[in-house]
């Protein structure tokens, strides 16, 4: 069996399965409108997509949907709807080991938790972010923190994803933080502010910005993998200018400059192969050798694909 690559088309509201040998479309699932994030559980299972609702964070006049679509990634089909109403317009999603779901609601600024998804059509847990806006959540891999990146606010917040009890802790890292990833040890969050061109350096434990170093136009997202001598690299994508810029985690230093053929919106990485597929508004996604910085492969989406990640054969 080849790679696959799962993918949702936010525009073409659709969550698809790509053959990365043969470029081809093995499967559209059409979805409620402006599907967004999602995440793949620990079994490698089932995707769950986030139904956002409307097409961009900014989009006025509409409250959004509050659903999460269940994907049986075997079978390849939409198996249900996870409701999480009164809350809407989820986006940042998270699994954890244990099995655990997390939703993000944007609207409402607070994360919806199924301890048990496959058994609950509505969470047993929510828990509020501490901010405003929040778009983006990312978990520690022991699932202790969670990281809130909320627009509206300016801030991020470090809070306990299922303890309502603990205080959010929160710091401004610069005008509209979006773009977020953690160290490989975790002591460290990175962050990309939109409103500025920055990229911030957060200590985990106290909590506070340390080095700040200036990026490319309109940094939107920061994803994070490893060189060949291991050390960690941040991968920065630039919708101002149509880049991809490599840093050197460590030293926050740019160390490679990737021109694009149009607008990123997204990443994944391949797990086993020094590869990431990036998702570009002239709907296509095309593979980046990482070690070249070249792009080697080019498939050809529906409308506006965005959020991806890699099956490996055999799975």
């Amino acid at each position: 069996m080849n790679d696959i690559l799962l993918l949702v088309q936010k525009c073409a509201h659709t969550f698809s399965f790509y053959d990365l040998e043969t470029k081809t479309a093995l499967k559209h699932i059409v979805l409620p409108s402006f599907p967004h994030e999602f995440t793949v559980d620990a079994e490698g299972r089932y995707a769950y997509v986030s139904i956002f609702g409307i097409e961009t964070a900014w989009t006025r006049g509409q409250d959004g949907d509050h659903r999460v679509a269940e994907i049986d990634l075997h079978e390849r089909r939409l198996t249900r709807m996870l409701d999480l109403w009164p809350y809407y317009r989820p986006h940042g999603m998270a699994s954890d080991a244990s099995g655990r779901l997390y939703a993000m609601s944007e609207a409402n600024d607070m994360l919806l938790v199924f301890d048990h998804p496959r058994e609950q059509d509505v969470p047993n847990m929510a828990v509020p972010s501490g901010g405003v806006k929040t778009h983006l959540v990312t978990l520690t891999r022991d699932a202790s923190r969670a990281y809130g990146v909320h627009l509206l606010s300016n801030t991020v917040t470090q809070f306990h994803p299922r303890d309502a009890t603990i205080a959010p802790r929160a710091v401004m890292p610069g005008p509209r933080p979006e773009g977020n990833a953690l160290s490989s040890d975790e002591r460290i969050l990175y962050v990309a502010n939109r409103g500025d061109d920055t990229l911030v350096a957060i200590d985990t434990e106290t909590m506070t910005c340390g080095r700040r170093v200036k990026t490319r136009s309109d940094p939107n997202r920061i994803y994070r993998t490893s060189a060949p001598n291991g050390r960690d690299l941040l991968l920065l994508t630039n919708s101002g200018e149509q880049s991809i810029s490599v840093f050197d985690a460590a030293q926050l230093e740019e160390i490679e400059r990737i021109a694009l053929p149009a607008n990123p919106t997204a990443l994944s990485f391949h797990p086993s192969r020094s590869a990431a597929y990036v998702s570009f508004q002239d709907d296509h996604v095309r593979e980046l050798d990482l070690g070249s910085c070249r792009f080697v492969n080019d498939i050809a989406t529906l409308r506006e694909p965005d959020a991806s990640h890699v099956v490996p054969g055999g799975n």
